[in-house]
């Protein structure tokens, strides 16, 4: 008994200490936590001497692509509107709706693809240098 008390103590105490990061009247809801991208691959932070966050919209009309690139950086995206098709080198592809997050791959060659009926929209989180590309053919 006096373990599960701990317990239950040590859970209200998480949850207050949460709750004290913002003023009441802000409500932080946990979009993605991982420490490995789509398929797996661990998450290596990049050490720049000019590190650069770039955030992009991006919008995939329906029947168009991305065309087959890939990221040497971690990149992170959410999908506000659609759903994109993943396609990857010597993979299964993979689907994300409106309203998911997902760390896309590093290093592997991959192919954003609209097969719906409405616009595909995500933004695009690039953990990228100054001066360097943020993807490559």
């Amino acid at each position: 008994m006096r373990h599960i008390s701990i317990i239950v103590l040590s859970m209200f105490f998480c949850i207050v200490l949460n709750a004290q990061q913002y003023n009441k009247g802000a409500i932080v809801e946990t979009l993605l936590k991982t420490d490995t991208t789509s398929i797996g691959q661990k998450i290596n932070y990049p050490h720049f001497e000019n590190s650069e966050v770039t955030i992009a919209k991006i919008t995939i009309e329906p029947g168009e692509s991305t065309g087959w690139h890939r990221h040497n950086i971690p990149v992170f995206a959410y999908i506000l509107q659609g759903v994109l098709t993943v396609e990857f080198e010597n993979l299964k592809p993979k689907l994300f709706a409106a309203g998911t997050s997902f760390p896309e791959v590093i290093d592997l060659l991959h192919n954003g693809t609209n097969n719906g009926f409405e616009n595909v929209v995500l933004i695009a989180f690039y953990l990228g240098e100054k001066g360097k590309r943020l993807s490559s053919k």
